[in-house]
């Protein structure tokens, strides 16, 4: 029979802008303070994950937001010609505002307006709801280089992105803002039903995790919109379910799983073993599972 028509419009709306709205204003007003020991600096802040692009459900409540500093940055020179790594390594000149630094006052900043909310996690530090005001991450950055060529400071080619290291001192590259532009392109050249899907697919998780069926985790939001990034646009249809049979269908019979991308075209989405990728086991788990919720609904 399939999951009711009905049902997936109504997970295909939007949850909170208002709310998450003013919480990103009142976080990023505390990060731009003229008090903060990096005031004067050249940084950014801007919004990722799911309410930045426009895919958050009533069930999430996060606010995920960077602070990306400009004036140091990290760099992969992996794809550098030997002569090409020679040149920028004449032309480095070594930070002097070390990361662990920045994210002390980072931190410090988000402290000094939210007190005794604001917690140190892994990856981000949360700030928790309080009142109006929802929860929020803060990914505490630097600027990131993937560069493609070095021939000067002034002749060279990299893709930008933002870096930030866990509790384990692991470094962690992404690029949310080719993901953001990437997506609302796929969106635009879908007729407007990408974003929509990717909605009722996170629903979908949310009721499998309520069910028991999904272990929470094994489907963060962020890899959902990248497997729905990579699905053809002719495949999105009239209507949700078809829509969802389409893609689920492309996905387990006509995809080449190893080459599916996420939504920043940076990365494969399926691989095991790094931070940036989806565990390929994991995808198969919610894949299967929404399947079985599906044909038994």
């Amino acid at each position: 029979m399939g999951i009711p028509e009905s049902q997936l419009e109504a997970w295909s709306h939007q949850g909170s802008i208002k709310q998450s709205a003013a919480t990103y204003h009142s976080i990023k007003d505390a990060l731009e303070t003229a008090s903060a020991a990096y005031h004067g600096k050249n940084y950014q802040v801007f919004l990722q994950g799911s309410y930045g692009n426009d895919t958050n459900i009533y069930s999430e409540s996060d606010v995920d937001v960077v602070i990306r500093l400009d004036d140091v940055y990290y760099s992969d020179l992996s794809e550098l010609s030997p002569e090409d790594k020679e040149e920028y390594e004449r032309a480095f000149i070594p930070a002097t505002y070390s990361y662990d630094q920045y994210k002390r006052d980072v931190l410090k900043a988000l402290g000094n307006r939210f007190g005794s909310d604001v917690k140190v996690g892994d990856k981000a530090i949360a700030v928790a709801e309080n009142g109006g005001r929802r929860k929020a991450d803060v990914i505490a950055s630097m600027q990131f280089r993937r560069y493609w060529k070095f021939k000067g400071t002034y002749d060279a080619r990299y893709d930008e992105g933002i870096c930030f290291f866990n509790g384990k001192g692991e470094r962690i590259a992404n690029y949310p803002k080719q993901h953001s532009q990437n997506l609302t392109t796929k969106h635009q050249g879908s007729n407007l039903w990408l974003k929509p899907m990717v909605r009722v697919l996170k629903n979908i998780r949310s009721k499998l995790v309520d069910d028991g069926t999904l272990q929470p985790g094994v489907a963060p939001s962020y890899y959902l919109e990248g497997l729905l990034y990579n699905v053809p646009n002719d495949k999105f249809s009239s209507s949700y379910a078809d829509s969802f049979v389409n893609a689920i269908n492309w996905i387990q019979n006509e995809a080449d799983k190893t080459k599916l991308v996420c939504a920043n075209e940076q990365y494969y989405l399926l691989r095991s073993g790094t931070p940036t990728c989806w565990k390929s086991a994991d995808a198969e788990t919610f894949i299967n599972a929404s399947i079985d919720l599906w044909n038994t609904w």
